[in-house]
C-alpha cells in the first residue's frame, strides 16, 4: 500500500513552481486554479519573494495548487493513483481532491477563502507559533499549559508546534523544557487554535451547498488519524481543523497500522518526508519537489525500487 502525503503551510520556497510549468497542461491548470482561488499562482510561484509567499492568503492556495499539479503528474507518469492519501493542515484540501471527494477547482475556491479568513483572524490579535523539538512530550505539554499555549501540531518524531500569544512564546524560548529546542515559525498567527474561530465560520459558510462524493481511496484525517467515512465527513473535518490541532503523529501511526509500503510526498515536498524518516523508520519515501522526481515516485507506486 502506497500513500500520498500533501504538505502544509511553510513548505513553499521562491520560484518552486517554475520547473512544473515546463510540463504540458500545467500552465492551463494553474490559470484555472488562480481564477478559482483569486490568487495569481503563476506570478507568486515563479517570481514573488519569500516574504510575499509567506502571506497566508497566498501561501495556502500556492501550496495546494502545487500538490494538485504534482498529484496529476505522478498519476500520469505511473499510470495509477496511490492507494491512500492524507494532508497536513491545508494539505488536507489537496488530499480530498486526490480521494475524489470534490473537484480541484472547487477545492481551490475553498482554499482561497480559507487563506483569507485565517489571515483576517490572525490580524485580530498578535499571535504566533514555534516548533518545539525533542524532550519529553508530557513535560512539553505541561509547559505549554503553564504558559497558556496550545499544542497546535503534533508532528511526530519528537516535534510539537506551540501556538498562542507572542509573550508566552517568548517565555517558552527563554526557558525551554530540558532537552528541547524552540524554533519560532514564520507564520501570521496561531493557526489550529481558538484564535481561528472566525475563519471556521467563514469556511463553514463556503462549503455549504457543496455536494461531495465519498472517498474513492483511503483518506485519513488530521483530526485523529482515522479513516474518513464519507464525503460529508471530509468537508466537516476540513472546516473544524482550522481551529483544532493537526495530529500528523496519529496519521503516521495509522499509516504504519495499515502496513504501508511507501510514502510519496507531493510538491512542495520535504517536510513530511523528514517526519516520515523519523516516525516511519524503514519505510521508503519519495519527495516530489520537481518533475525530476516523478520517475522515482512512479517506481515506488509500481513496486520497483525508488
Amino acid at each position: 500500500m502506497i500513500v500520498a502525503a500533501c504538505p502544509g503551510q511553510g513548505s513553499q520556497t521562491p520560484g518552486f513552481l517554475t520547473p512544473w510549468l515546463e510540463l504540458d497542461g500545467v500552465e492551463e491548470s494553474l490559470r484555472r486554479y488562480s481564477e478559482a482561488a483569486d490568487v495569481d499562482l503563476i506570478l507568486h510561484g515563479t517570481e514573488s519573494d519569500a516574504d510575499t509567499i509567506r502571506d497566508t492568503r497566498i501561501a495556502q492556495p500556492l501550496i495546494v495548487a502545487a500538490s494538485l499539479i504534482a498529484l496529476q503528474a505522478v498519476v500520469d507518469r505511473a499510470g495509477r493513483t496511490a492507494d491512500g492519501i492524507a494532508g497536513h493542515s491545508v494539505g488536507e484540501l489537496a488530499a480530498i481532491v486526490g480521494a475524489g471527494v470534490i473537484p480541484a477547482e472547487e477545492t481551490m475556491r475553498l482554499v482561497g477563502i480559507r487563506g483569507r479568513a485565517m489571515a483576517d483572524a490572525a490580524a485580530q490579535t498578535p499571535t504566533g507559533m514555534s516548533a518545539v523539538l525533542g524532550g519529553d512530550e508530557q513535560a512539553v505539554l505541561d509547559r505549554l499549559a503553564e504558559l497558556e499555549l496550545t499544542p497546535a501540531n503534533y508532528n511526530g518524531g519528537g516535534q510539537i508546534v506551540a501556538a498562542g500569544s507572542l509573550p508566552a512564546l517568548a517565555s517558552l524560548a527563554e526557558e525551554p523544557v530540558k532537552g528541547t529546542r524552540v524554533i519560532p515559525l514564520q507564520v501570521a498567527g496561531a493557526f489550529h487554535t481558538s484564535y481561528m474561530a472566525s475563519a471556521v465560520e467563514a469556511l463553514r459558510d463556503a462549503v455549504a451547498g457543496t455536494a461531495p462524493s465519498d472517498p474513492g481511496v483511503t483518506l485519513w484525517t488530521n483530526r485523529d488519524g482515522s479513516v474518513v467515512a464519507s464525503g460529508a465527513q471530509a468537508l466537516e473535518f476540513i472546516v473544524e481543523q482550522v481551529s483544532s490541532p493537526v495530529r500528523w503523529d496519529l496519521c503516521m501511526a495509522a499509516f504504519a497500522d495499515a502496513g504501508i509500503s511507501g510514502m510519496i510526498e507531493l510538491a512542495p515536498a520535504g517536510a513530511l518526508t523528514g517526519l516520515a524518516k523519523r516516525g516511519l523508520r524503514g519505510t521508503p519515501v519519495v519527495a516530489v519537489k520537481t518533475p525530476d522526481d516523478l520517475d522515482a515516485a512512479a517506481a515506488l507506486l509500481n513496486g520497483a525500487a525508488a
